[in-house]
């Protein structure tokens, strides 16, 4: 089908606060259509609100990751309101429950690691799944995986987060299997760690701002058609994991 317009539109999802509004905001002052993709209505219509009155072309997608029906109306949302996609950032993510600011292995509930998975890593799926039809016909695609240098196993940084960290590590190798598959296509695939970013999910006691760590995501989202694929990076570079 042709494209309703030619500005490019990039989907964020849990982009109505913290470092994924930041990641939608940074693309929209640079030009993108910006979907923000939140379950919650109220603060995904705020987070719209806000963008527009930036001056940023913003609209709101109703956007469960943990639900392919969602995942999928998503998608038509997406294309029925702008007719393409250029962009997908998963942000989304959760760290699951915590005892003293730790998940210990040797105590770790399995439904705690079922559900951070079925966000950071399931939902990743999902969304990316049905999206890709719509990425698959832009002339210079991106998708952006939101992860973490803690699920790094060289680096093992931060507290023991015998949940989060995994599925970092798991959706990093997602990553590098996405590539591979799109290896041959005009779809770039990275992950990228914001590093450590005072947002609620660090209880804002963190020196990073979350335009900081929005930077890396908008950089691997707008890279050159002749960038890297499948790798993990931060602003210092390649991120070993």
């Amino acid at each position: 089908m042709d494209y309703v317009n030619d500005k490019k539109t990039a989907l964020v999802t849990g982009a109505n606060k913290g470092i994924g509004f930041a990641i939608a905001q940074g693309l929209g002052k640079i030009g993108f259509t910006v979907a923000v993709g939140a379950r919650d209505t109220a603060r995904r219509d705020e987070a719209v609100a806000r963008l527009r009155a930036e001056g940023i072309d913003a609209f709101g997608v109703a956007l469960d990751v943990t639900s392919d029906d969602s995942a999928t109306a998503a998608a038509k949302t997406v294309e029925q309101t702008t007719g393409r996609l250029d962009v997908l950032v998963n942000n989304a993510g959760i760290s699951g429950p915590m005892a003293d600011g730790v998940q210990n292995p040797s105590t770790l509930d399995l439904d705690v690691v079922r559900t951070v998975l079925d966000t950071n890593v399931f939902g990743v799926v999902r969304v990316t799944n049905a999206m890709l039809p719509l990425l698959r016909r832009a002339e210079s695609a991106r998708i952006v995986n939101m992860s973490s240098n803690m699920g790094s196993l060289a680096l093992q940084t931060g507290p023991q987060m015998a949940a989060y960290a995994p599925s970092k590590t798991l959706l990093n190798s997602l990553t590098a299997q996405y590539a591979r598959e799109l290896a041959d296509t005009n779809v770039l695939v990275n992950a990228a760690c914001p590093g450590y970013v005072a947002t609620d999910f660090t209880g804002f006691a963190a020196p990073r701002t979350a335009e900081q760590g929005a930077a890396i995501a908008i950089e691997l989202a707008t890279l050159p058609d002749d960038g890297p694929r499948g790798g993990f990076f931060d602003d210092e570079g390649v991120v070993p994991w």
